[in-house]
């Protein structure tokens, strides 16, 4: 029988909290990598014990190019090292809501040809948690297990903890409302759409809201919020529609820019997600939930580890 020390996880920078959590619920111990920079910038890395012939575990956020790029490094390194199995969990897939290209725009669609330079450094097992799109999955030759994991479940049991009374769920697109329809009928609640239009990079409009939020507490959700203007302004026509108050759940709290002074100034009460993408933080405005039992248990089952 396998035994702890056959396994060894690591993680990129900017995700060894996450990591840390998942090794403890998995019981095992959380190897920091040896990391220096050079002057010139160049980053030096060493696995602080032998890995050959060991399951490797890679928890891996890629919010930035030089988390990517750590990833790259990460499997590659586990590769020349002999490593039995490189397994990769990614909880944030940076470029994620760009998996495709608009005809004639030449544009490159990141989210795809990212996610290729990790299957073609050959991974043997790669999860992502709640993509915007599935498209990423199919990304390579089918020589590499994926999954996709959701985090539905986790998220009934955070909203059924906080005993919120007659809501109805939202999506702020017709391209989410699938996810919401399934996460109302674990719910048992009505749920609706918006209808949304992106007309440049990080703009969007928003039509009307059906009036089934009328007299309720609309939660909107949605797989990330970026720079939050689509919420916001679903939010406003949740309350035009009448709605008594707003609440937002979205697994990735990306909050860039000036996300986060929007939301203060916006009527939305709370804003409820996870500590997928790296630093986020529960306080005045967030309410954040950790998937690190959900990924153990995914890790867990796909290398066929003991309980803790």
């Amino acid at each position: 029988m396998e035994n702890n020390s056959d396994y060894v996880l690591v993680a990129n920078q900017v995700s060894m909290e996450l990591a840390r959590k998942i090794a403890d619920e998995l019981g095992i111990e959380f190897t920091a990598m040896i990391r220096k920079e050079f002057a010139d910038e160049e980053i030096y890395h060493a696995f602080p014990e032998d890995i050959d012939g060991k399951k490797l575990v890679i928890i891996a956020s890629t919010p930035d190019q030089n988390a990517h790029q750590e990833l790259m490094d990460l499997i590659q390194g586990g590769r020349y090292y002999n490593a039995d199995s490189v397994n990769v969990v990614i909880p944030y897939l940076g470029y994620s809501t760009m998996e495709r290209a608009k005809r004639g725009s030449f544009e490159i669609p990141k989210g795809v040809t990212r996610t290729r330079q990790i299957y073609r450094a050959h991974p043997d097992f790669v999860a992502f948690v709640d993509l915007h799109s599935e498209a990423v999955l199919h990304a390579h030759g089918g020589d590499i297990s994926t999954k996709h994991i959701w985090t539905g479940d986790l998220v009934v049991d955070h909203l059924q903890k906080m005993a919120l009374e007659n809501f109805v769920l939202v999506s702020p697109d017709y391209g989410f409302s699938k996810q919401v329809a399934k996460l109302a009928s674990l719910l048992n609640c009505a749920h609706t759409a918006a209808d949304k239009d992106r007309y440049d990079t990080d703009k969007t409009i928003v039509g009307q809201i059906s009036s089934v939020v009328k007299g309720k507490t609309a939660v909107i959700c949605d797989d990330m919020i970026r720079t939050g203007g689509s919420i916001i302004q679903t939010a406003k026509r949740c309350l035009d529609a009448g709605a008594k108050d707003v609440v937002v759940l979205a697994t990735h709290l990306v909050m860039a820019g000036e996300a986060r002074q929007r939301f203060m100034e916006s009527p939305i009460t709370k804003v409820i997600g996870s500590d997928t993408y790296p630093g986020t933080k529960s306080d005045d405005l967030l309410e954040v939930y950790t998937v690190a039992p959900l990924l153990a248990k995914i890790v867990r089952k796909h290398l066929k580890m003991a309980a803790a």
